[in-house]
């Protein structure tokens, strides 16, 4: 018969052995979390330290998280462009209608494809991988925009792109994880496909769709390439990237009239009044950057879930 005061004693020193076991492991890992935290986070402070130094001490370096003289003259320069807030404006707009139409669209293409008994489901689905490794070409691309009369029109931003097909795929991988009596006892309901998908499949799809649509809108809001080939002779059109990208490329075309080892020579007698290419790409990184950094905090619990879930088959 075993004594109970050794069993006691057996297992006390097993808790003390487990607690000094889950200490250790919560050490390391605060530790770990810590540090990727620091290194995550240490170049956009210390992008944002250079955006609110002076451009000419900057040129001097070790600024790291402080900046070492304040001046809020390169966003002074930055938004004294007539056209930054109308480009602003066109960004958001573009930001908006191009996510809601494309996370709505893929949602809509995902649920077909997604269905058993939908016949064409394989070539379909093939159909749109395909694109993911070939495409026309640029030339191609431009002659396609251009027939299809997109050319100086706001919708060039948003068509051509409105069915992504990694998102198609997250969706549709969600969706075909979702429980499959859900959609018999529509059915049974006597619930057609449109009664299904906007009732029973677009609200349980809401984490994978805030994923989707968080997606969208970092490429919408990033992009400028495409307001250069398509709209660049409409300043109406313009986005705030594309005017960010102008007047960095401004910038850098001063300077050609001004070494950089002038700047650097006088730097302590300009007043700081002085904008070099380094300082603009700063404070156009956070220009560009703050919009989207506000936004994710909303969509994270939803990022996650529909990330983790989205990506497994039920």
């Amino acid at each position: 018969m075993a004594n109970p005061a050794a069993e006691a004693v057996s297992n006390k020193s097993s808790r003390i052995r487990a607690s000094r076991g889950d200490l250790i492991f919560d050490i390391v890992n605060y530790a770990f979390l810590t540090i990727l935290m620091i290194v995550t986070l240490y170049p956009f402070l210390n992008t944002l330290a250079v955006s609110l130094n002076t451009a000419d001490d900057s040129i001097r370096g070790g600024i790291y998280l402080w900046p070492r003289i304040w001046t809020l003259d390169n966003y002074v320069y930055v938004f004294k462009e007539a056209t930054i807030f109308h480009a602003t404006l066109i960004s958001i707009l573009r930001t908006v209608i191009g996510t809601v139409l494309t996370v709505f669209c893929s949602a809509m293409v995902a649920y077909t494809i997604s269905r058993q008994d939908y016949v064409l489901r394989k070539f379909v689905t093939i159909a749109f991988i395909l694109t993911m490794y070939f495409n026309g070409g640029l030339i191609p691309n431009f002659l396609l925009i251009r027939d299809l009369g997109l050319i100086n029109s706001f919708w060039v931003y948003i068509w051509p792109g409105l069915i992504g097909v990694f998102n198609l795929i997250i969706i549709r991988s969600f969706i075909e994880g979702l429980p499959e009596s859900l959609l018999e006892s529509a059915k049974i309901d006597g619930a057609g496909d449109f009664k299904t998908f906007f009732s029973i499949v677009l609200p349980l799809c809401m984490p994978v769709l805030a994923t989707v649509a968080l997606f969208t809108a970092v490429y919408q809001w990033n992009q400028w390439f495409d307001v250069f080939l398509y709209n660049s002779s409409n300043i109406e059109l313009s986005t705030l990237q594309y005017e960010l990208q102008k007047i960095l490329q401004n910038s850098n075309a001063s300077l050609t009239a001004k070494t950089a080892g002038d700047a650097f020579a006088n730097a302590g007698n300009s007043g700081g009044n002085t904008v070099t290419p380094f300082s603009i790409r700063a404070t156009m990184t956070i220009v560009a950057s703050l919009p989207i950094i506000m936004v994710y905090p909303f969509l994270q619990k939803y990022f996650v879930k529909g990330m983790t879930v989205g990506g497994v088959k039920g």
